[in-house]
């Protein structure tokens, strides 16, 4: 286990590549997320920069969210693989690492997926790639 990241540690950084893992079942995800959000206020013209939930998050995976809910976030660790400075950096590492992780293929040994990803940049899904039981 790695230090806490805490925010005073962004530094000029604009977000990271983060892996989390369910203790329980080996299952990963592999995401992105920014440090910063841009807002407009109710009433406002101008945005305003605050610092993002990334904290307290853990995905946009479904199933992955629904595993937190039944066994608990004490069950899952995060990790950050990688600080980028710009948002293409960001979005840009973590297909790479999509990609080279095999996220839509990779199984466990009781042939179940890995991964939570369900897909690649909205376009590879899991459904067309990943040999796990819903395909023909």
């Amino acid at each position: 286990m790695g230090t806490d990241f805490l925010s005073e540690n962004i530094d000029d950084n604009f977000g990271f590549v983060y892996l989390i893992t369910n203790l329980k079942n080996g299952r990963q995800y592999i995401g992105r997320k920014y440090f910063w959000s841009n807002r407009k206020p109710r009433g406002k013209s101008r945005r305003v920069k605050s610092e993002s939930d990334w904290k307290k998050y853990y995905g946009s995976s479904d199933e992955l969210n629904k595993d937190r809910k039944e066994i608990g976030n004490e069950f899952f660790t995060r990790e950050i693989l990688s600080l980028h400075k710009t948002k293409g950096k960001v979005n840009y590492e973590e297909t790479k690492q999509l990609f080279i992780n095999n996220v839509l293929t990779e199984a466990l040994d009781d042939g179940g997926p890995l991964y939570y990803n369900s897909n690649i940049l909205g376009r590879y899904m899991k459904k067309n790639y990943g040999n796990f039981g819903t395909n023909p």
